[in-house]
């Protein structure tokens, strides 16, 4: 049986999820995201935890690999939280996958993995400044 594109990318979030501690002011790998392309390709990231307050989620460092490899359409995102579920991309990454494109409403974003239940993103954010 072929494996559906949610769990091939739930796979791939998880297989980079590795929760681990970089020095005594970061943390990384507890959230890791997948994020699927337009044009097919996947690219993954981790969360990176910081004291100061200036790290990165999983879904942005999923997005600024994408860009270093010159894309910035996104079609589906895929987040596995500590405990092995799904979740809703953070404001901040809501906000920056909104700005990549004027069709980014359209991202899918997996809430329920075993229910394969799904969010557009223009559902989460249906009053959107920059309409």
């Amino acid at each position: 049986m072929t494996e559906d594109i949610w769990t091939i990318l739930y796979n791939k979030a998880k297989s980079v999820q590795n929760p681990r501690s970089i020095s005594r002011f970061v943390d990384a790998g507890g959230v890791g995201a997948a994020i699927l392309t337009k044009s097919g390709n996947i690219y993954f990231g981790v969360c990176i935890d910081t004291a100061c307050s200036l790290g990165m989620c999983a879904e942005r460092n999923a997005i600024a690999n994408m860009i270093t490899n010159g894309e910035h359409e996104i079609d589906k995102v895929v987040a596995v939280m500590p405990n092995g579920g799904v979740g809703a991309p953070c404001g901040a990454c809501q906000e920056l996958m909104m700005q990549l494109g004027e069709t980014s409403g359209e991202i899918e974003i997996l809430t329920d993995y075993e229910a394969r239940e799904t969010v557009k993103l223009k559902d989460l954010l249906p009053n959107w400044w920059g309409k």
